[in-house]
């Protein structure tokens, strides 16, 4: 008798190969050796056979330990982890590979197998209920509509059920002659591993089980139709650029009776003119008179819900920040509100009466230097 080879051999895969890839690889021998396929190919049995007792042994994680151990002789019969006959197929039904993956790619069949239950048995026959997919649609928004809230009105395709057969595509039902009300169509074939049922879905009802004499006019008998529709969402106040809103129901039909699928609205926030807008905080630039920062003053500053006033500084700089507790956005979409920051910003003159020039020249003869001032010149005099 021939010596037997090593199973890792045989499916072409490394001593420690997971059980996904143990799992890849006799799919792959399986397809390549069925005798089915190699019918000029006298060996194909032979290799075919010898893939199915490597796998039934790399497959199983007490019988490959054993294996690993004590090789042939640990899971051969009567060994340590005896691996039985494969006569009946029965160690594959404990291992859980899904023989109907490589019988649809052979035959093209969906059915169970007669005499091979072990294998995983059949497809459930008939199509199933499917809901629709969802639709993503993109809505602009002023800044102004999404601070604040706003109605939007807007036309959309929808696909509907059928006003005038109620979904049903037809009237007049009755029993399919092809499948007589199974929805799906059996055909027996015979292979070398004895015979399978491939069962597949009714072509004539496409699995309803039932036809109607007279096909309904208005929607072709798909029991749907696609109609034009005006719509109308409330938008909450603070919506923000990529905030989505679900329309439930709107979105594509489904299939067999299932639902459809629902609608998501995605906003796109444009830019404002003077306000920044951070999440739910708002951002506000004020410039300041050179007098204005030097002096301090009273600057009314304009939010989202109207003017305020707000003491400045004497002092103040480019880029100073002053916060106002409130005055951001007011997100009913998060449940949260936000702050406003005023950044001042000083502005230089660049054009100056003869009177304001003399002023300036007599304010530059009196000392205006500050700390940074100082510690910037002690600097330069210390680089020289």
């Amino acid at each position: 008798m021939a010596e037997k080879r090593d199973y890792y051999d045989v499916l072409g895969v490394s001593k420690s190969a997971t059980e996904a890839e143990i799992k890849s690889a006799f799919r792959k021998k399986a397809k390549e050796f069925h005798p089915d396929l190699n019918k000029d190919n006298p060996s194909a049995a032979e290799k075919f056979k010898e893939a199915q007792e490597a796998y039934s042994v790399l497959s199983d994680e007490n019988k490959r330990k054993m294996y690993d151990q004590y090789g042939h002789a640990g899971v051969g019969a009567g060994g340590p982890g005896g691996a039985g006959g494969f006569g009946g197929f029965s160690d594959f039904g404990g291992s859980g590979f899904d023989f109907g993956d490589i019988f649809d790619s052979i035959f093209g069949g969906a059915g169970g197998f007669g005499g091979f239950s072990d294998f995983g048995g059949g497809r459930s026959s008939g199509p199933r209920p499917s809901r629709g997919s969802d639709i993503l649609m993109r809505m602009n928004l002023t800044f102004e509509e999404a601070i604040y809230g706003t109605e939007k009105k807007f036309n959309i395709d929808v696909v509907e059920e059928c006003d005038e057969c109620h979904g049903h595509g037809g009237f007049d039902r009755e029993e399919c002659d092809t499948c007589h009300g199974k929805g799906t169509i059996t055909q027996q074939q015979q292979t070398i591993l004895g015979s399978f049922m491939s069962t597949t879905t009714c072509p004539t009802c496409h699995g309803q089980g039932h036809t109607y004499k007279r096909k309904c006019s208005e929607c072709s008998g798909k029991g749907k139709v696609k109609i034009n529709k005006k719509l109308t969402i409330n938008i909450p106040e603070g919506i923000n650029s990529g905030d989505r809103q679900r329309v439930s129901g709107k979105g594509n039909p489904g299939t067999n009776g299932g639902e459809n699928g629902d609608l998501y609205i995605e906003f796109i926030v444009d830019e404002h003119d003077y306000y920044i807008r951070d999440n739910d905080d708002i951002y506000l630039e004020v410039p300041l008179t050179l007098t204005e920062a030097i002096l301090g003053c009273k600057k009314e500053i304009p939010t989202l819900y109207g003017n305020v006033k707000l003491n400045v500084s004497a002092g103040t700089n480019s880029g100073d920040k002053e916060r106002i507790k409130g005055k951001g956005v007011n997100n009913k979409y998060r449940r949260h509100k936000g702050d406003m920051y005023v950044i001042f910003k000083v502005y230089t003159p660049n054009k100056l009466t003869r009177e304001q020039k003399s002023l300036i020249e007599k304010l530059n003869k009196t000392p205006l230097e500050t700390d940074e001032i100082k510690r910037f010149d002690k600097f330069t005099k210390k680089n020289g």
